[in-house]
């Protein structure tokens, strides 16, 4: 047993050296018959031919072996690939030349619970006749498949169940050895070195901890924010309430033109808009804003706006019935109103200065604390280039030492390569002869090809030529076809191709009638809501230069109220932080004289500065034009504004 035990081995060694790829199959036998000429005839004959078949019948032997992995031996490892190969080949195509007892023998000399595994899988009688015969014919005749190797490998099959269950039994003799009874060990102490007892650490002190600060009061204060929050909600609120009454009372009073002697009508009348003649054109309402630019209203926005004005309207005269049945006057409590708010506008104002000047001032004070920086600064500077040089030097001769030494590593690098250069010319001079040989092989199947492709192509020409003969035949076409008969299949209402194009054309004159007195009562629907809509638009004309005169009226009031507010602040905190501001712009001169007599070279401040002078700059002047605003705020808008937003 050894000995075939060393043969298979052997054939199994060979076989995993192959790979289909890049081996050509008669090369590669001829190198294997060359390496085992140290063995006996016999034993090389044996290895050649079981070799060769391997490679031969590499398809049919694969599909069983991978087939095998996949179901029955999904635990065994992938090396043992050639193995069962090699036991597949010899139980399929010489096993009657070999004989049973010899593949016994062969079988045996292999491991027992891969040998069970694969062949019972191999000679289970439906998976030979069912798909492996399938498979097999696939790539040889049916007939010789069934014929040379399924019905010899199910003759066989008995005779290999009995030797399957041979090796069964060895195996179960040999995983079972007999139990002796072995003395049991006993553990023993280690003879260690009993450790000193510890000794008890003297106790820490306890540290002193710094009595804490007791919790500032403010903290279970309300925040400032929150008040002067509130503060201005209320007077937010109260300036709301203002308006509200202001436009209540002065609402629409233009708009309702009374003569002298007409009498005042009950509270429970109501004042419809008196509308022109009817004019029969489309209105398209077109108003001018103040830069000339014509704004053109939809119907929505027409209607829209109607509805509003009536609404409008409506609540005036509410209002003058309330009036006339003995409803109060707010007239005196808008004048108190009025002097509240102007006194709260002056001190806001003042606050606002205050904040500017203040903020002024922390400028001033960061500039002069920047100047006193920069003093400093340039002392350290100049230790800092002293610093520079020195390290300069130490580089620069550690650069020196650095690229001698790697001079000397370069020409050690091209005395090595030097020896190389001939090497590699050997190679390449190798590989161009093997590239040349690949593509005269390439150019020959490039050939062969384009003459098939020739011949494939004139045989479609003939074809092609063939169909078109048989297309240009004569052929009848048409049929001739009465359009007054009726079809005759017992239908109900069938009738002929005449009758049923007279029929569509009654119906279509039908439905056009239809269309047309649709389209009337369209059209005389659009007309009634054309002459609607004009009537409206000449109702708004009349309300908005109404609303246009009032609005012009209320500006003028403003603007002379604003007039006589816009008198400089006299408040004394302003006046003390004007002052400290210019001590401290004259201090911020004397030190910038000092430090350019200092530092001539510094010719004008670094770019920083100046982004940061200029930023102050920009912000003095936004607090002065929002401090120009809040004098005017209480104006409103201009007469032009006015007119368009009403």
């Amino acid at each position: 047993m050894a000995y075939y035990g060393k043969c298979i081995e052997t054939v199994i060694e060979k076989l995993d050296t192959f790979t289909p790829k890049r081996d050509n199959p008669e090369q590669f036998l001829e190198a294997v018959a060359t390496s085992l000429q140290v063995l006996s005839p016999q034993t090389q004959s044996f290895v050649l031919e079981v070799l060769s078949g391997c490679l031969e019948y590499q398809k049919l032997l694969t599909i069983v072996v991978d087939a095998f992995y996949v179901e029955d031996g999904r635990l065994c490892l992938r090396v043992d690939h050639s193995r069962f190969m090699v036991i597949c080949y010899l139980a399929t195509f010489l096993l009657e030349e070999l004989g049973f007892q010899l593949f016994c023998n062969i079988i045996k000399s292999q491991p027992v619970d891969k040998m069970c595994k694969f062949l019972r899988f191999f000679f289970n009688p439906v998976h030979l006749c069912s798909w492996i015969k399938d498979e097999w014919s696939l790539i040889y005749e049916p007939a010789h498949v069934k014929e040379n190797w399924i019905d010899p490998l199910m003759r066989w099959q008995p005779k290999v169940q009995e030797l399957i269950s041979h090796l069964e039994g060895m195996s179960a003799s040999q995983s079972s050895p007999l139990k002796t009874k072995a003395k049991v060990t006993e553990p023993k102490e280690f003879n260690l070195t009993a450790p000193r007892p510890r000794t008890i650490p003297a106790p820490e002190p306890v540290p002193v901890v710094a009595k804490p600060r007791p919790v500032p009061q403010s903290t279970y204060q309300p925040p400032k924010e929150q008040q002067q929050l509130e503060t201005v909600k209320r007077h937010n609120r109260r300036k709301a309430e203002e308006l509200l009454l202001r436009a209540n009372i002065e609402e629409l009073r233009c708009a309702m033109p009374r003569s002298c002697g007409e009498p005042v009508q009950g509270s429970k009348q109501q004042l419809r808009l008196q509308f022109p003649p009817r004019i029969r054109k489309t209105p398209k309402l077109t108003f001018y804003r103040p830069d000339n630019v014509p704004v053109k209203l939809n119907t929505t926005a027409i209607l829209r706006e109607g509805a509003l004005y009536q609404r409008q309207v409506e609540q005036e005269l509410q209002r003058v019935d309330k009036l006339v049945d003995g409803a109060g006057d707010f007239s005196e409590f808008l004048e108190w109103q009025k002097k509240m708010q102007a006194k709260d506008r002056e001190e806001q104002l003042a606050a606002s200065e205050c904040r500017r000047l203040q903020g002024k001032l922390s400028h001033e004070e960061a500039v002069l604390a920047r100047q006193s920086l920069m003093q400093e600064n340039k002392q350290r500077v100049e230790q800092q280039k002293e610093q520079m040089a020195k390290l300069m030097l130490q580089h620069a001769e550690r650069r020196l030492r650095e690229d001698r030494s790697r001079k000397e590593l370069v020409e050690q690098v091209i005395e090595g390569q030097k020896n190389v250069k001939a090497a590699q010319t050997k190679l390449a001079k190798g590989r161009r002869q093997t590239v040349q040989e690949v593509i005269e092989e390439s150019r020959g199947l490039l050939r062969r090809r384009a003459q098939a492709a020739q011949e494939e192509q004139r045989r479609r020409c003939e074809l092609i030529s063939q169909l078109r003969a048989l297309e240009t035949q004569p052929t009848r076409k048409g049929k001739l076809v009465d359009l007054t008969q009726t079809p005759g299949y017992g239908l109900e209402g069938e009738m002929s191709i005449v009758e049923l194009r007279e029929r569509l054309a009654l119906l279509k004159e039908n439905q056009r009638r239809k269309e047309e007195e649709k389209r009337d009562q369209i059209i005389q629907g659009k007309r009634t809501k054309s002459q609607e809509l004009q009537n409206t638009v000449e109702q708004i004309s009349l309300c908005r230069a109404a609303m246009g005169r009032s609005a012009a009226l209320r500006w003028e009031e403003k603007k002379a109220l604003a007039a006589a507010r816009e008198a400089p602040s006299q408040d004394e905190r302003v006046q003390q932080l004007r002052r400290r501001i210019s001590e401290r712009a004259a201090e911020r001169s004397r030190q910038a004289a000092l430090l350019h007599v200092s530092a001539p070279r510094a010719a004008g401040p670094k770019p920083r500065a100046q982004l940061e002078a200029q930023h102050w700059l920009e912000l003095e002047r936004s607090r002065e034009r929002r401090l120009q605003a809040l004098q005017q705020g209480g104006s409103g808008p201009g007469p032009a504004r006015r007119l368009e937003a009403a």
